[in-house]
């Protein structure tokens, strides 16, 4: 069952209890230091190469933003760990 949540703390946990990371699609920014579409890179999984690690902070400051909410799956029908989120519109 999915949850949706816009709390900083339960979101960071989340990923980083999966071995993600925080990240940007490179070619999306407008501006060289800016932040583009946000991302989670889960590295132990197919390496996308077009995600550029970012800091939490940087993360939280462009999804406040956007005005995104994260939805996410904590178990998946089996009862294991599950990786499945994408942002959706608050």
């Amino acid at each position: 069952m999915a949850a949706t949540t816009t709390d900083h703390d339960s979101i960071k946990t989340w990923i980083e209890e999966r071995g993600g990371v925080p990240a940007t699609v490179e070619s999306t920014s407008e501006t060289p230091e800016g932040v583009g579409v946000l991302r989670i890179d889960f590295p132990h999984g197919d390496r996308n190469d077009n995600l550029s690690t970012i800091a939490w902070e940087d993360f939280f400051a462009k999804f406040d933003e956007a005005e995104l909410a994260f939805l996410h799956e904590d178990k998946t029908s089996q009862g294991e760990l599950s990786r499945f989120c994408k942002f959706i519109s608050r």
